[in-house]
């Protein structure tokens, strides 16, 4: 009977403390699923509570991230299909840089390769045309020397310069030549480039004006010497350079206004003069 007794109070506490263990499996049945809700790292959590954190802490932590996702604003439930759109747009643009970069190396090549067969060329015509217009220089005054001097170190992007001296001369620039003399010199050059690349017809005006009888001779016997290749037509009053023409076509008036053709066919003139 006495035994009766003292047994109650353990069955009281055994009861209590049964009650207890049943809310405390209710608790943490109610927390699990809030952190499944909630998404949390149960590790993490179960990790930092070893560790000793405070439960104020995790609440304080809980707000923070709570304020920080409300901040972000409501989902974008587009932004998947926004972002498959911009991976897609970025692809293409890729693309065409890849395009544009290849065409423009392409160009690049392309451009050298042009820019080394021009200047191949161009040195090789500087070259003929500097000789040939030295040539013709020295046939022209009977002696001298000219020359054709580049004023810069790119081939392509030089200037070009003349320079003359005539037989007996020692100048520095062609501005110091005389009228006649640059003509003369002027001739040379132009004669030198008919040489390069033959033209069908040359039409020269008044070239022989400012030349003395000499250098008139001399210019006459380069154009009958070039007549072989290309033929000149020009436009003189000189008696010189009249009479080293194959044909001469002059114009009279013999009545006021009335202008007329004359020709002379100085080929045939000397044949029937023969005869």
């Amino acid at each position: 009977m006495v035994l009766e007794h003292s047994l109650d109070p353990l069955r009281t506490r055994l009861e209590t403390l049964r009650l207890k263990h049943q809310e405390a499996e209710l608790l943490e049945q109610q927390c699990e699923e809030q952190l499944q809700m909630l998404q949390a790292d149960q590790a993490e959590l179960t990790e930092r509570v070893a560790r000793g954190a405070k439960l104020s802490g995790l609440s304080n932590d809980i707000n923070r991230l709570t304020s920080a996702i409300e901040a972000l604003g409501a989902v974008n439930l587009a932004a998947m299909q926004e972002l498959e759109h911009s991976v897609e747009r970025e692809t293409y643009l890729q693309d065409q840089t890849n395009d544009l970069e290849q065409a423009m190396a392409t160009l690049t090549e392309v451009i050298t390769k042009i820019d080394g067969e021009t200047r191949d060329l161009l040195k090789t015509t500087f070259d003929t045309v500097n000789q040939s217009m030295s040539e013709l220089f020295t046939t022209l005054f009977g002696g001298g020397r000219a020359e054709l001097i580049l004023t810069g170190e790119e081939l392509l992007n030089a200037g070009v310069q003349v320079f003359a001296q005539p037989p007996g001369k020692k100048n520095s620039s062609i501005h110091l030549l005389s009228g006649g003399e640059k003509a003369l010199t002027a001739l040379s050059l132009v004669f030198a480039l008919f040489k390069l690349t033959p033209a069908p017809f040359c039409l020269l005006d008044e070239v022989d004006a400012p030349l003395d009888d000499t250098n008139t001779e001399r210019y006459a016997r380069l154009v009958k010497q070039m007549s072989s290749q290309v033929q000149f037509l020009y436009i003189t009053h000189n008696h010189i350079t009249m009479d080293a023409d194959d044909q001469l076509i002059g114009f009279t008036m013999q009545e006021s206004s009335v202008s007329r053709t004359v020709s002379v066919d100085f080929v045939q003139t000397n044949m029937l003069a023969e005869v």
